[in-house]
């Protein structure tokens, strides 16, 4: 099983990038999956999740400006960002709960986010 992750860059404050993490492989299900990130120089934080059955739950710092949605079939879940700010500014990181069938965590590579001023 692999993760991959899309879809980061450079945008201005207030705009918008939508990532997107894939798994790839055969015999798998996912259930919990979450959005990270970590800035230069800070420890990597928790930025959304999204359970097997779609409860999601949100930074405080986020809360209203990203989304976070799954779509079973693609097998991929997406992150929405508006409103971005420089402080979101980080290399963005994919983490799943995969059964395949043993449970345990996958990891994406990380995509840089970088919004300016």
């Amino acid at each position: 099983v692999q993760l991959q992750a899309f879809g980061g860059g450079l945008v201005r404050a207030g705009g918008s990038l939508r990532l997107s993490c894939a798994a790839s492989g055969s015999g798998f299900s996912i259930k919990g999956v979450g959005w990270y990130r970590q800035a230069p120089g800070k420890q990597r934080e928790l930025v959304a999740a999204i359970t097997s059955d779609g409860n999601t739950n949100y930074a405080h710092s986020v809360k209203g400006r990203f989304t976070i949605s799954r779509d079973n079939a693609k097998k991929t879940v997406d992150l929405q960002m508006n409103s971005l700010e420089p402080e979101d500014t980080a290399v963005y990181y994919c983490s799943a709960l995969i059964s395949s069938p043993y449970v345990r965590t996958y990891w994406g590579q990380g995509t840089l986010v970088t919004v300016s001023s």
